[in-house]
């Protein structure tokens, strides 16, 4: 279940790319999804679990399509006020280089998988949406959506959900416990320690 889970999250990542700022939302994912996953498929140093590579991909494809910062605030949840803004970046750096270790190896096992658009686009505000799309290409079709909402005229996600669970709110219970435990420092230590593979899941 868990390889499952993370393999939806590297797909649902890997449909997302900067594009035009005038891309409808479902329209972006269809056009990019494409583009990003036939690159998963063609790379021979992804396939063989470069992480360099990976991390450059993330960084190129992902990344200027996610507004990290609220994904990370909102993770952090109430809390994240109390850190100062070298803490809150730290969390911010600490958070992104959990997520693309954790899901490179995913990234790995892209085959014949492709991602379809669900309409309707969900409008959850003037400037928030919700996309659904479906994974096929598997043993059985599998869902997957995620958040995007629309700032400077682009549009960034800030949540995505698995098989029924939101990504934030996941990370939100853990680091809420760490903080209880730690405070602002423990959870980026916990991080930290989590990304070089010494801190238990």
């Amino acid at each position: 279940m868990l390889t499952r889970w993370i393999l939806l999250l590297a797909l649902a990542f890997a449909a997302a790319a900067p594009a035009r700022a005038e891309t409808a939302p479902d329209e972006l994912i269809r056009q990019l999804s494409v583009e990003v996953i036939d690159t998963l498929k063609a790379d021979k140093a992804i396939q063989a679990g470069d992480v360099g590579k990976i991390v450059s991909l993330v960084d190129a494809k992902v990344m200027p399509l996610v507004n990290f910062q609220l994904m990370t605030k909102n993770a952090v949840g109430r809390r994240w006020n109390d850190a100062n803004p070298d803490q809150q970046k730290r969390l911010q750096d600490e958070f992104k280089v959990l997520l693309v270790r954790s899901y490179s190896g995913a990234l790995t096992q892209v085959t014949n998988q492709t991602v379809e658009v669900k309409p309707p686009t969900l409008k959850l505000s003037d400037s928030e949406v919700e996309v659904r799309t479906l994974v096929v290409g598997g043993k059985e079709p599998l869902q997957l959506a995620y958040r995007l909402e629309k700032s400077s005229g682009q549009w960034k996600i800030y949540n995505v959900n698995v098989l029924g669970s939101w990504l934030v709110e996941n990370y939100r219970t853990v680091f809420t416990q760490q903080i209880s435990a730690g405070g602002i420092d423990g959870l980026i230590n916990y991080l930290a320690e989590r990304n070089k593979g010494t801190a238990r899941s």
